[in-house]
């Protein structure tokens, strides 16, 4: 496919694997981009001596284009950028934070800038600051989300009313028929987290993969909204913040029981009790563990089988 996305990020398939915090390491963004895809190392859990090694390894993996994600709050972000710009890294995704603080740093050593945002205010921004595209995400996804809940459904058409440059559309996708959705709402490509989480090739750990798998409609809800809203499978740590929640917690209390390092416990060390296990809505039709690049050509394959249904109905 020829579109925009594919042409600036020189992909053959519009479709792009989420940086997500300790699922997202370079052995998943390779295959990925080897089956034609976007893939991308998610370095919001790495310190940066482990972002340098995975963002080499994948390079060795591949010779396609890859990614690396940036949470723009990180403490280490600084270092992340001078890493990323080192080792020539093409294409960046920032996210959680001011889209002008690096594009034009970025932009200047010949990268490629993708934000994410979950408004049309912030997908404004974006665009005055100079990005490449943008990555609209409705609150269907898993992990750190908008505070305004508007859907996938929703905001795409929003943005695309307001915005010339590409948007990639992310929140609750898995499947080829959700993918031709989002290009009928005005996407150019899709961005997908939740299915990749379920892949062989994802870091996370293989409790927190059955878990994705075992999820169920209604098995996830966004919570923690006075901190950052955060999208979590309905475990025991999560009953314990809904609680508090309901009593009138304030933020001491919730970042009290928040601690640290609960996402690495639960995604990344397999704990399913006590651990912050991020995931989307869609989890609940994901229902199998695959190697990434059969997950790409199966959402392809589908994508263009709804294309021809479709166009059967005209």
């Amino acid at each position: 496919m020829l579109n925009r996305v594919c042409q600036l990020f020189g992909i053959e398939k519009p479709i792009i694997q989420a940086g997500m915090i300790w699922c997202s390491g370079w052995e998943l963004a390779a295959a990925v981009s080897n089956a034609g895809g976007l893939g991308i190392i998610g370095s919001g859990s790495m310190y940066p001596d482990v972002l340098r090694s995975h963002i080499q390894k994948c390079k060795s993996a591949t010779a396609k284009p890859f990614a690396v994600n940036v949470p723009l709050l990180y403490p280490n972000i600084e270092e992340h950028i001078q890493i990323i710009i080192d080792e020539k890294v093409p294409i960046v995704f920032t996210s959680a934070g001011n889209p002008k603080t690096f594009t034009a740093k970025l932009k200047a050593a010949g990268i490629v800038v993708v934000h994410v945002v979950s408004a049309l205010k912030f997908a404004l921004k974006c665009q005055e600051a100079g990005v490449d595209a943008i990555v609209a995400e409705g609150f269907e996804a898993g992990g750190h989300n908008g505070r305004e809940e508007t859907t996938t459904m929703v905001l795409i058409p929003q943005i695309k009313a307001h915005i010339q440059i590409p948007i990639i559309a992310a929140g609750g996708i898995a499947t080829g028929a959700q993918m031709a959705a989002a290009f009928a709402l005005g996407a150019e490509a899709v961005q997908i987290g939740s299915r990749f989480v379920a892949s062989l090739e994802s870091s996370a750990h293989p409790n927190f993969k059955q878990a994705v798998i075992n999820t169920n409609e209604g098995d996830t809800q966004l919570t923690l909204k006075q901190l950052t809203p955060v999208r979590l499978i309905k475990n025991d740590f999560f009953k314990r913040v809904d609680e508090a929640e309901k009593k009138g917690a304030d933020k001491d209390e919730l970042n009290a029981l928040l601690g640290r390092a609960r996402a690495k416990k639960g995604m990344f060390e397999g704990d399913l009790v006590e651990g912050e296990l991020e995931i989307g809505q869609v989890s609940a039709m994901i229902k199998s563990l695959l190697p990434a690049a059969e997950i790409v050509d199966e959402i392809y394959k589908d994508y263009l089988r709804t294309l021809r249904e479709l166009s059967q109905l005209l």
